[in-house]
């Protein structure tokens, strides 16, 4: 059995939607394991959410192609935690849960605390931005 086998296999038994890099880590080395999930995502298994981020993907029914298995707004905070940031309702979020705006919030906008991020997590031209508080 090929890594690409070891490694579809390894996701499709897995209860998590998203990956990072090191979750691949005991499967060989870094070249061996970019090559496999290049392959993964060539095939649709797999679709990449950002600088070493995947998520488990399913055919779009309308275009064919492959799509995230969750929406971006359910992806981006598993990540988040994923790589130890605390994660947060942003504050138009909040607004609105408690009944204080009828403005519903656009875009993806989670809110980091203190902490500072860089990374850009995001599908398809959708693009989560951070708030910091």
């Amino acid at each position: 059995m090929n890594m690409v086998d070891r490694i579809k296999r390894s996701v499709a038994n897995r209860n998590a939607d998203v990956f990072v890099r090191a979750d691949f880590k005991p499967f060989g080395s870094p070249a061996q394991v970019s090559r496999a999930l290049a392959d993964l995502q060539r095939e649709g298994a797999l679709v990449k959410l950002g600088l070493g981020v995947y998520a488990k993907a399913k055919r779009s029914v309308l275009s064919g192609k492959p799509i995230p298995v969750k929406p971006l707004e359910v992806l981006a905070p598993e990540v988040l935690k994923k790589l130890g940031v605390e994660v947060g309702a942003s504050r138009q979020t909040r607004e609105y849960n408690a009944g204080g705006s009828t403005q519903v919030p656009a875009g993806i906008v989670v809110s980091v605390g203190k902490q500072r991020i860089q990374r850009k997590l995001g599908f398809n031209g959708k693009l989560v931005d951070y708030e910091r508080t």
